[in-house]
């Protein structure tokens, strides 16, 4: 008898076969958002967008919602030249009941009367509806999907045999939104595709395959927060001023078979194999100081043309050109955190909303953690794009007449966290929609300079949105000054046009554009400040954004002197102005100024507690675990407390222990970037955990209701996108910082990320990195050197530069290695024999 041995070789083929199909699933399915059901609430569907047209997809069987937006959609129209004459009379006596008397109750009144008008509202365009007529039976085999790697969304059905697929996508180069519905069996499409809106609007028959929806905005819309009994809220004809905007909708329907026609209703397809739906939308926006009515574009010729053009084009061409375009910014970066378990505890094969559930209560999953981090990028170069506005408190997508805090531009934190992933994670292109802004900014807010202050340069307060507005707002002394008459939002923004140079070494744009605005700001700062009792430059009146304490009776207030958020911004506009100057190698006497007066800024001060203290004095807080942390500005995203400021680092981190873990969703992003920053990656990434905790919370809790919604949104809550913009942003310091002048790796690396990788991180200087790590420890790392800089590498351990010769020094908390990089050169980083014990 012959005894048969295994076959060794083949069972092991087998089993390494299906360890690399499991390899390949997991990476796939880290790219997909993907659900067994349709949605049922708005914070259940999921987002596509170019940056100009949004949509919320809902993926319905027989009827599907498409909730649709539009970038420059917004109410109002240009801001008025004078708003409020007489507010500079105030000021002289709001600084004596400061400076002189302590009299903060005063104080906060008379700076009530230093306000003028609202924002305006960012708002819904309209909704995308498809009725369809189905065979009837059980529906099977539901899939509702959006692959992140390529922006394409997919709705996916059985019934009764036949699969029915919808695939859409919007296109950036072609802008206009695409509907791809196809059937498996042949004349089996029947559908009804219809438009309407929530703002005035009226449907056209163009053609038997084509119909328009024309729309009015409203000329005002008060914030959803302001509502004085009595008041029309929403108001269409402003018979003093101009009139809202107008917008456009343009849909037509290609198929193959079957028959289509257009009446009032909509488009009617019946018996189609195939149905390719085209859809372009315009408004009449024509910049911030124009009004959109009288002197707006035409918005008809404009999604004419759009519609034209893209109709020229076959389905293929453009779904490959929107692919090609927009894989050229997200494959950018990869980021893998291995899976220790090796796949044995994969939750890639459950539904999004119940895998966020699972990973909520406590489950391994890293490839999640990696989803989430790519998924904000997604975001970003969805709802970003140069050309377009900035991405405001909810990114592009809105459905709401009067959304919460009017989805404006709230410059106080939200509006900036929406682009600290920007130039970290490589998608530089996407910040220029605020750097550009900026510009019309500074003309409003030079204005604003002027008639509020007498002062020179600009300024910009807590709110802002597409006109530009500039004043503090609260409607003429309704709104609270703790939120209302903070004056940093445009010194605080114009960091990110020197971050931008930073990261890009583009010395046109620095020379062009961002030194004259932060020039500006500066101008205005200096202006602003006076001097103390005791020779110190401070600002007052002055308030720490929405946080307030309490004076020497107990009563709770919110105007004060020298915030040491005011202080940190204004250190940082003057050291980064100076520094501006000094690579563009002019206005020395300016520099000199600059820097003589940051000097004397009112300093930083430590608290009883070892805390870094809020306000000028050590008041009590009126809430202990606030969801601000203004104060901790000079950590991040600023850099005036670092390690080397050992005090002070520590006062930081002292302060976070004592503020807790909780908030929203968006204090628990940035408070992921102030551990990183503060090296303890454990820290930062149980507050990663935090951030992503499953939520379908409706009411506004400001301490531990931050979390994240079924489609993975941010909620504050409600929906908010800045979370998500600043979980990536933190994500990405914990791997790599540059703030100091040095490129850091693995500063804040977890236990939980024992293994993995990173490509295409952007740092300071002009360096694009890549990190591999092993066990907890630096494997290797390229640097790719974008201009002829020195680059400085720290890591905790002696590393070595292949090909270049240098010694590896140690300094406070590391090891640093110095070298000049050549611009296009890439250079291999790897730990070196020397004080290594891995």
């Amino acid at each position: 008898m012959i005894s048969k041995r295994p076959n060794y070789i083949a069972v092991a083929l087998m089993w390494f076969s299906f360890l690399w199909s499991l390899h390949v699933s997991a990476q796939e399915n880290a790219k997909k958002i993907w659900y067994n059901k349709p949605a049922k609430r708005w914070v259940e569907a999921l987002p596509i967008g170019n940056g100009k047209i949004g949509a919320m997809i809902f993926g319905g069987v027989d009827e599907d919602l498409l909730q649709l937006n539009e970038s420059t959609l917004y109410g109002g129209g240009p801001v008025k030249k004078v708003i409020n004459p007489n507010a500079a009379s105030y000021l002289p006596a709001i600084r004596k009941a400061l400076l002189q008397d302590s009299d903060f109750s005063k104080a906060g009144l008379l700076t009530k009367n230093m306000q003028g008008y609202f924002t305006e509202s960012y708002l819904p365009l309209g909704d995308l509806l498809l009725k369809h007529t189905l065979p009837k039976g059980k529906i099977d085999n539901y899939y509702r999907g959006l692959n992140i790697s390529n922006a394409l969304a997919t709705t996916r059905f059985t019934v009764s045999g036949i699969t029915f697929t919808r695939e859409i996508f919007t296109s950036a180069p072609a802008n206009v939104l695409i509907v791809k519905i196809t059937g498996s069996k042949a004349g089996a499409i029947d559908f009804l595709a219809s438009l309407k809106s929530q703002l005035h609007f009226s449907v056209e028959v163009i053609a038997g395959d084509e119909i328009t929806m024309d729309g009015k905005a409203p000329s005002h819309i008060d914030p959803d927060y302001y509502n004085p009994e009595g008041r029309q809220h929403i108001i269409y004809n402003d018979s003093a001023g101009c009139n809202g905007m107008r917008f456009q909708v343009r849909m037509k329907i290609r198929v193959k078979g079957g028959k289509v026609t257009a009446d009032s209703l909509g488009i009617h397809v019946s018996g189609a194999n195939e149905a390719v739906l085209y859809l372009s939308a315009a408004t009449s926006f024509n910049g911030f100081d124009k009004c959109p009515d009288s002197d707006g574009k035409d918005e008809k010729k404009v999604t004419g043309r759009l519609l034209m053009n893209a109709l020229k084009k076959s389905y293929p061409i453009l779904k490959e050109e929107h692919v090609a375009d927009y894989k050229k910014y997200f494959n950018r970066v990869s980021l893998n955190i291995n899976d220790s378990l090796g796949h044995l505890n994969r939750q890639d094969v459950l539904p999004t909303d119940e895998r966020l559930k699972k990973y909520s209560k406590g489950a391994y999953d890293p490839s999640f953690e990696t989803l989430y981090f790519q998924f904000g990028r997604y975001l970003l170069i969805s709802c970003s794009r140069p050309g377009g506005p900035p991405a405001n408190l909810q990114g592009i997508w809105n459905n709401e007449l009067r959304p919460p805090w009017s989805s404006n531009y709230t410059i106080n934190i939200n509006t900036e966290m929406n682009y600290w992933p920007a130039e970290i994670t490589n998608l530089s292109e996407m910040h220029l929609p605020l750097l550009n802004f900026l510009k019309g900014l500074s003309i409003t807010g030079a204005r604003t300079a002027k008639e509020f202050y007498n002062a020179r340069g600009w300024v910009a307060h807590h709110n802002s949105d597409l006109w530009a507005v500039s004043n503090p707002v609260g409607d003429f002394g309704n709104g609270d000054p703790v939120y209302a008459n903070w004056p940093m939002g445009g010194a605080w923004l114009c960091r990110h046009l020197w971050e931008h140079y930073q990261f890009t070494q583009d010395k046109k744009f620095l020379a062009d554009t961002a030194y004259a605005i932060m020039k500006g700001a500066a101008l205005f700062m200096m202006d602003w400040l006076v001097k103390d009792q005791n020779g110190y430059w401070v600002t007052a009146p002055s308030s720490s954004p929405e946080n307030k304490f309490k004076d020497h009776e107990g009563k709770p207030q919110g105007v004060s002197v020298a915030a040491t958020m005011d202080m940190s911004i204004i250190w940082d506009l003057f050291t980064n102005v100076a520094s501006a100057a000094r690579e563009l190698r002019t206005d020395y006497a300016f520099q000199d100024s600059v820097l003589a007066k940051r000097s004397k800024l009112f300093p930083m001060a430590i608290g009883s507690n070892g805390q870094l203290l809020e306000w000028y004095k050590e008041f009590d807080e009126t809430d202990s675990q606030h969801r601000h942390v203004s104060h901790l500005f000079g950590l991040y995203p600023g850099n005036q407390i670092t390690s080397s400021t050992q005090n002070f680092f520590s006062a930081a981190k002292k302060t976070l222990e004592i503020r807790g873990d909780g908030g929203t969703g968006w204090s628990r992003g940035w408070k992921i970037n102030w551990w990183a920053r503060l090296g303890d990656g454990n820290h930062a990434y149980y507050l990663i955990r935090q951030l992503l905790q499953y939520t379908d919370a409706k009411s506004i809790e400001m301490h531990n209701s931050g979390g994240t919604y079924p489609n993975l949104f941010d909620a504050h809550p409600p929906f908010q996108i800045d979370g998500n913009f600043a979980g990536v942003a933190g994500m990405a310091e914990m791997l790599l910082q540059s703030q100091q002048g040095f490129v850091n790796l693995l500063p804040a690396l977890p236990d939980a990320w024992k293994s993995g990788e990173i490509h295409g991180l952007r740092a300071r200087g002009g360096f694009e990195v890549n990190i591999t790590w092993r066990k907890g420890q630096l494997a290797v790392a390229q640097i790719k050197s974008l201009s002829n800089k020195t680059c400085v590498i720290k890591y905790t351990k002696a590393v070595k530069v292949a090909g270049v010769k240098g010694q590896c020094l140690k300094v406070n908390g590391g090891y640093q290695l110095s070298f000049f990089a050549r611009k296009g050169i890439i250079y291999q980083i790897e730990p070196s024999a020397i004080h290594q014990n891995f």
